[in-house]
């Protein structure tokens, strides 16, 4: 009996867009059921590609902005704009995230936000009533520092002296805002839920993916600690404490404290724009993603959070990956779990991603079947 199949992968990192992912399954899947109705629905947590899979729900058109990247060197950064909402799309990724730099050339303490503040500006003269910024993936580890500097406002020492650099925030003595703020709502998709600080923080949780060593942890924390305390006593609140503010190396917490932005789970905005409640319910079985699933898989990305609905509602789920590492909470959380490596090496797997992600598809769609 034809099944009704769902496809929603996000991307897989460094290999295929979540786009390209679905359509992978897809032509997998086909070629062992082609009686199956087959809907693909490409997802984002607020990671890498956000911007693309939001816009094709929106059906926002692409915007340019001339600005730096995380190294301050001349980018044109991609954004989408919404006429019809007033809505702007903006994937931080796309100015400071680490694929935008050469791999290993440059350290975290290198590196700032400063570059996103150009498509904000951009933004707000388009005339977005609202901007939505995915902020995952980011090469940065700098609280938001570099954004804020874009934005106006001054971060001054003891003596009054300006910093111009994230590493000198230990020495910060006062924050002086710009004369003008005028920035339209501003919604931040995180996708992650880790606060700034401490063991679970910024900086010693995802910094080493960004070239962060373990010598590098104390003096990077105490940069963020005091860069906290002094707008904690400027606002009377201790922002560094909500969940969300460590993502994109903090870059949550700058939006949340110089552009009055609020945060919000990736998926949660993802899934509301996409009616993805709705299409799960229509489904017999969802197929769901991602470069690696393992137990940070269910600790609030997309494709666990997406997997979790299916179990509610007693939907199954697949889980495809690169590489799969089968944990309880894992094997809990989906029907099946099936990666790349079960049956490549991972060299081999990422040389033909799409086409070794459709035949991945096929083999689970044959044993569907039986």
């Amino acid at each position: 009996m034809p099944l009704r199949i769902l496809i929603a992968p996000d991307k897989f990192k460094g290999t295929l867009t979540a786009r390209e992912a679905a359509e992978a399954i897809a032509k997998g899947w086909r070629k062992a059921r082609p009686e199956d109705q087959v809907a693909l629905l490409p997802i984002s947590d607020g990671g890498d590609g956000f911007g693309a899979v939001m816009s094709e729900q929106l059906n926002a058109q692409t915007q340019r902005t001339k600005t730096v990247n995380a190294a301050h060197r001349p980018c044109a950064a991609m954004w989408w704009w919404d006429a019809k909402t007033k809505t702007a799309i903006v994937e931080s990724a796309r100015v400071v995230g680490l694929a935008m730099l050469p791999a290993r050339k440059f350290h975290p303490f290198q590196l700032d936000t400063f570059g996103l503040g150009a498509v904000l500006r951009a933004a707000a003269r388009k005339g977005a009533r609202q901007i939505i910024v995915g902020i995952g993936g980011s090469a940065t580890n700098d609280g938001g520092f570099g954004l804020a500097r874009a934005l106006g406002w001054r971060f001054l020492d003891a003596q009054g002296a300006d910093l111009e650099r994230w590493t000198d925030l230990h020495a910060l003595a006062a924050i002086c805002a710009p004369r003008q703020r005028k920035l339209p709502e501003i919604i931040v998709a995180v996708d992650v839920q880790n606060k700034l600080l401490g063991l679970r923080g910024a900086t010693r949780i995802y910094g080493p993916q960004k070239g962060i060593r373990p010598e590098d942890f104390a003096p990077a924390e105490a940069c963020l600690r005091q860069l906290a305390l002094v707008v904690k006593r400027r606002n009377g609140r201790d922002l560094a404490r909500d969940e969300g503010t460590g993502a994109a190396g903090g870059l949550g917490f700058g939006l949340k404290a110089f552009a009055n932005a609020r945060l919000a789970p990736g998926f949660d905005l993802f899934a509301r724009r996409a009616g993805l409640l709705q299409r799960v319910r229509k489904a017999d079985l969802v197929i769901t993603g991602e470069g690696a699933i393992d137990d940070s898989t269910v600790m609030g990305k997309g494709v666990g959070e997406l997997a979790r609905v299916c179990r509610k509602l007693e939907i199954p789920c697949v889980g495809l990956a690169g590489r799969a590492t089968r944990t309880r909470d894992v094997r809990k959380t989906f029907q099946i779990v099936e990666g790349l490596t079960d049956f490549l090496p991972a060299a081999i797997a990422m040389r033909q991603p799409q086409l070794n992600l459709a035949r991945l598809a096929e083999r689970v769609a044959a044993k569907w079947r039986q």
